[in-house]
């Protein structure tokens, strides 16, 4: 039986509703897997406007029935075709009779060959094996290439393979099927029957040798096992049914080679085990035998950096790692002017303007501390000086475990070459891009991952080579952690030997995604695990080849992130990429570069990446939301990594030449690693780049190295108290969820933690409201939010912890959305508020605010400084002499920025304007044509990370700031006060990122006590700022009114930024007898009408300067208010190039007071 048109598989939540939207009338349904239920279905029913959906239930008997509202008898149907004709009836208990099928779209047939593998094409759709086929009185649709042109192309596909392929006997057998049996079961596949018998007919055939290779096998090991475990060991299934070489059957096969790989598995651990008992039980003295210790670790090396102190003096750094001290020599002096012990060093702020600039804080007596500023050679050098004073710090520490950790993470697609005798430059981090330090390159990291793609080793000896190849680098022999494979994809996890005991949860997974997603050619192999207390993910994936397959790779990383089963079993209904505290993922993911070749190369001669990456596929989805959403990547500073000739990189080989025809392969960066880690935790990527010197493949190796922190075990110092005032807890005052559904259910919500005892969840939501449909805002007040109890009530304990929170339906307890928010912000005694986003299988579904508080027992408060928090990072000041400070001027220093993820990637749901607010130039004139992209703003951000200037949001009465806020508030405001540390965000990014986002954490909206009521925008009024599908903007002159509905003509495009402002229009007026009337409304944001400027682009146009509005817009500077106080450097980053123009609008501000700044420039000259 074939599977029905309507019936979906396993398309998420968000699909369906959307092709259900698409459908558009009442009755539409769907069938598909259900989320929450294995083996279960959801029946997706549309009804004015809205999705109802039912859970399908199998009972003891495989009986099918749909949960109905009470009172009305469930019936059992046999099969899913049974049910759904049932159910077409009239009053059966549904809101509306199930009328218009919504059927599976056709999807193209999969072309899963690239430049590497083959050229053929239209390879036969076959249907994946699957528990959920049901009935359907329809057949599946042909492909369009007939039966002999497919036959045709797969022997094509199967000729360039055999040159290669040692088993040409096997071949041969396969040659025969696709010639004379492949039309035969393609025409039983036409007629309903999913049994391809002529293929097993020809692998049975095929494999006949193999029978008598494993009985022989098999007889040894079961001889050997009874030996050792005569009562406890397996009788094989094949001896029970009798090993008949006249009857080789596929299934018998298969059971022999479980047995063997049972045997093999298990007979080492037998035979330790019995001789073990035999030493015990007969007290035997085993002779003593030398152990052979592994060779000690190389000593560090002291090391010496040459650096700038002041404007003329030189210096030599010297770095004794071993003795754990730092001196400081003036140059010509032969004795060092100053030795510091690293107990003394209290600080390491590290300039971010200047790549190269340090300053040292230093205890020089008891009461005073010292500060130096080093200016090094380059970036480079200042890295390793950093990395070496850290390393100081953790090998003389007391610690027992450890706050900081290294992490190297390497790619490579093999080619199908064995690799070269040496990788040292790869597991150096050497080549090009952002590499290490000389200095540091021999420093071993503390775990290696490395995923390699087209990998034609053993994997024993693949893993093996990768031991000998660090031992020999680095003195120490790594231990295996885990070790996954999927056909030629491999992925290898090591680490220090210090650190076995430390590895716990081990959990290995991997995902076909090849031809029909039956084919591991192409796929991923993950691996998880605890680090003490810290989870970690890791996925290696070889995605679709290929420049026009950006859907099929985007499809490939779904499935991937769908089905990949790692992390704690416990949170399997969350989103992968919310698992893990650090997930990390990376591969050949083959993303191209949409340009010619000729034009690519030329960009690559001189050097210029940004061109390129501007028109790199995974940057431009990535902007789209369509993979790796809250994924970070650091800067590319090295050249596309395929595909190279072989032997050389001196030059790219983009021309394929095949049977089929030419094919060609753009220069681009295939091999990538990103990486997702929950909010406020520690990550910092130290390089990113690929190797010049291994030359066996096509593709480069790349390399990435991160300082990673990591938590352990905690244990209390005082006895838990039984008081509730000796406890801790975590109470909710209330919670706010918008998300893209089409359901009205009632929901409800889970809480998931480690610091928790079990999951939690709340009430159903008290109040409910869908504006337009499409979108759905639930509420929850304290009396539906339970207060949780942490398992241990240490602040440094609570610190480290996260909260995971699921939005689920009260109908079908499918997930609406999964949320991460960090406890470290939350902490306090009065409610902070938090904002998020929410995820579901990868999608952006929804956003997420609330007030909570963790609140802590006085005598609980202590806690430590970790390793890791003793360098920080700062902007640069006006340099004076050495200044001394007190110690408590410490905690001044800004630590670690954090930011929101970049409003050109985040907003692109509409119903976030309700979290956000509206700057008022917003409301007055929402144009719906797409921004203009300023590059100047990106490109000169990317030079102060450390600046990033505040979008201030309204209030959420829609009213003006209060002029008599205080002092502290309005510093809070400007764009120049430092980042807010007790506000929680929802991620924090990689440092390379800092600068480019333009809503830093500060901006989370602060509570305002005198406000009251709902106070936000209606959904409609959102829904035409910033929905997915924008409207078409109208012609310039016209007006848009009620009376034109024709030009909203919709237009299925994504918006490149959802939060950067639409550039000003003319047709604001139009609009007033529509948005007027919406946003005037009680509490909502009031929309004048004077002649006064309200906005910065109405202020600039005044000086004919209206050109450089949008960029000052994408950097922040959306208000009068706060315009006023911009700097010359600020006007640079926004893209104002010009230096008469800056000086002419920083003269016009200056001139204006803040109430004639309102009325715009005065355009006489000055006196």
């Amino acid at each position: 039986m074939t599977a029905a048109s309507w019936y979906h598989r396993d398309i998420s939540r968000v699909v369906a509703e959307d092709l259900l939207a698409k459908a558009g009338k009442d009755g539409c349904f769907l069938v598909r897997d259900s989320e929450s239920v294995s083996g279960a279905y959801a029946l997706c029913l549309l009804f004015q406007r809205h999705v109802h959906t039912y859970r399908i239930l199998p009972d003891e008997e495989g009986l099918l029935s749909v949960q109905t509202i009470q009172g009305i008898q469930a019936k059992c149907f046999r099969t899913l075709t049974d049910l759904i004709g049932a159910y077409q009836q009239p009053n059966n208990g549904l809101v509306i009779p199930l009328l218009y099928p919504v059927n599976r779209a056709r999807e193209p047939v999969d072309e899963d060959s690239d430049g590497e593998d083959g050229g053929a094409s239209h390879p036969p759709s076959l249907v994946p094996h699957s528990g959920n086929i049901v009935g359907s009185t329809s057949g599946w649709v042909s492909a369009q290439p007939n039966k002999a042109q497919i036959s045709q192309q797969l022997q094509l596909r199967l000729q360039e393979q055999v040159h290669s392929s040692p088993a040409s006997d096997f071949m041969g057998f396969m040659a025969e099927y696709l010639s004379h049996h492949l039309q035969l079961d393609l025409e039983a596949l036409r007629n309903g029957n999913l049994q391809l018998r002529h293929l097993s007919t020809a692998l049975v055939t095929a494999c006949r040798g193999l029978h008598s290779e494993i009985d022989f096998t098999l007889a040894g090991l079961e001889t050997l096992a009874k030996v050792f475990d005569p009562p406890a060991s397996p009788r094989s299934p094949v001896r029970e049914q009798g090993l008949l070489a006249s009857d080789p059957d596929l299934e018998l096969l298969l059971s022999k080679i479980s047995t063997v790989n049972h045997l093999l598995s298990s007979l080492e651990k037998k035979v330790l085990k019995t001789l073990q008992e035999t030493v015990t039980k007969h007290k035997l003295a085993l002779p003593s035998v030398a152990v052979a210790h592994p060779p000690a670790a190389k000593p560090m090396a002291v090391q010496n950096f040459e650096v700038k102190v002041g404007k003329t003096q030189r210096a030599s750094l010297t770095v004794d790692v071993e003795s754990g001290t730092m001196a400081i020599t003036k140059r010509g002096c032969s004795s060092p002017e100053e030795t510091i012990s690293q107990d003394k060093i209290l600080q390491l702020i590290k300039y971010q303007s200047m790549q190269s600039k340090v300053r040292l804080v230093y205890d020089r007596d008891q009461h005073r501390s010292l500060t130096r500023d080093f200016i090094f050679q380059n970036a480079r050098k200042r890295e390793a000086f950093c990395q070496l004073l850290q390393l100081m710090k953790i090998q003389h520490s007391n610690l027992d475990e450890p706050d900081l950790i290294s992490v190297y993470v390497g790619t490579w697609n093999m080619g199908s070459a064995p690799p070269p005798r040496s990788m040292a430059s790869w597991l150096t981090s050497r080549g090009l891009g952002r590499t290490q330090d000389e200095t540091t390159a021999g420093i071993p990291h503390d775990i290696y991952v490395i995923g390699t793609q087209e990998n034609s080793l053993g994997d024993r000896e693949w893993v093996e080579f990768l031991r000998a190849s660090l031992k020999t680098l680095m003195s120490i022999d790594f231990r295996v952690v885990a070790l996954q494979c999927l056909w030629s994809i491999k992925i290898v996890v090591l680490v220090k030997p210090e650190h076995e005991r430390r590895i716990s949860h081990v959990n290995t997974s991997s995902v076909k995604t090849g031809i029909a997603n039956t084919l591991g050619n192409k796929g991923a192999v993950g691996v998880s695990f605890l680090f003490n207390g810290t989870s970690f993910g890791f996925v290696n994936c070889h995605l679709a080849s290929g420049s026009e397959k950006t859907h099929r790779r985007n499809q490939n990383y779904s499935d991937i992130l769908r089905s990949l089963v790692l992390g704690d079993k416990s949170l399997s209904s969350f989103d992968l990429t919310l698992r893990f505290t650090h997930l990390f993922w990376f591969g050949d993911l083959n993303y191209r570069l949409d340009m010619e070749v000729q034009d690519i190369l030329a960009h690559v001669n001189k050097k210029e990446f940004e061109a390129l990456l501007a028109v790199d596929q995974l940057t431009l989805e990535r902007e789209k939301n369509k993979v790796f959403l809250r994924f970070s990547e650091e800067d590319i500073s090295f050249p596309p990594t395929y595909r190279y000739e072989r032997g050389s990189r001196d030059s790219y080989v983009w021309q394929k030449f095949k049977t089929t025809g030419v094919r060609i392969n753009v220069p681009s960066w295939c091999d990538r690693i990103l990486w997702k880690s929950r909010p406020e935790t520690h990550v910092l990527c130290n390089s990113y780049g690929c190797t010049d010197d291994i030359v066996t493949s096509d593709h480069s190796p790349v390399f990435a190295t991160f300082e990673v922190g990591v938590t352990s075990q905690f244990v209390p110092r005082k006895a838990p108290g039984s008081s509730a005032e000796s406890l801790a807890c975590i109470e909710w005052d209330s919670i706010e969820v918008i998300v893209k559904t089409a359901s009205r259910s009632k929901c409800y919500i889970e809480f998931h933690s480690y610091c928790l005892e079990e999951s939690q969840r709340s009430g159903e939501n008290s109040s409910q409201s869908s504006d337009i449909p499409g979108f759905l805002k639930l509420s929850w007040s304290a009396k539906q939010l339970p207060v949780l109890s942490p398992i241990l009530s240490d602040l440094e304990y609570l610190l480290d912890q996260h909260l995971l929170l699921s939005i689920k339906g009260m109908d079908s307890c499918e997930s609406y959305g999964e949320c991460c928010i960090a406890m470290r912000s939350m902490i306090g005694s009065l409610a902070q508020q938090f904002e998020t986003f929410l995820f579901h299988r990868g999608e952006e579904t929804g956003s997420m605010r609330g007030w909570m508080k963790v609140r802590v027992p006085k005598d609980r408060r202590s806690t430590r400084e970790r390793l890791y928090e003793w360098i920080s990072f700062e902007t640069d000041e006006p340099e004076s002499d050495v200044p001394t400070f007190s110690k408590p001027a410490l905690h001044a220093v800004r630590s670690r920025p954090l930011s929101l993820p970049d409003a050109a990637s985040s907003y692109t749901n509409p119903a976030y304007f309700i979290f956000e607010g509206v700057p008022n130039t917003w409301a007055q004139c929402p144009s719906l044509s797409e921004p203009p992209y300023s590059p100047a703003s990106d490109t000169q951000a990317d030079r102060h990370p450390g600046h990033s200037p505040c979008r201030r949001l309204q209030s959420l009465t829609g009213a003006q700031a209060a002029s008599s806020s205080s002092s502290k508030e309005q510093l809070q405001r400007s764009p120049h006060y430092p980042v807010s540390e007790t506000t929680s965000c929802g991620h924090q990014l990689s440092l390379s990122q800092i600068g480019r986002h333009k809503r830093p954490k500060s901006a989370i909206l602060t509570r305002d006590p005198q406000t009251s009521g709902d106070c936000s925008l209606t959904a409609l009024h959102m829904a035409w700022c910033l929905s997915d599908v924008d409207t078409e903007p109208p012609k310039r002159g016209s007006c848009l009114g009620p009376s034109q509905p024709e030009g909203r003509k919709n237009l299925l495009r994504h918006t490149r930024s959802a939060l950067e402002p639409p550039p000003q229009s003319c047709w604001e007026g139009a609009r007033s007898q529509r948005d007027t009337r919406r946003l005037n409304r009680a509490g909502e944001w009031p929309c004048g009408s004077g002649d006064h400027p309200r906005s910065v682009g109405m202020w600039l146009s005044r000086l004919g300067l209206e050109q450089y509005e949008a960029g000052l817009y994408e950097n922040g500077w959306d208000d009068l208010e706060f315009f006023r106080n911009i700097t010359d450097q600020d006007l640079l980053d926004a893209g104002v190039l010009s230096p008469t123009h800056r000086k002419l609008i920083q003269a016009k501000l200056h001139e204006s007071s803040p109430r004639s700044l309102q009325q715009g420039p005065s355009l006489k000259p000055n006196p």
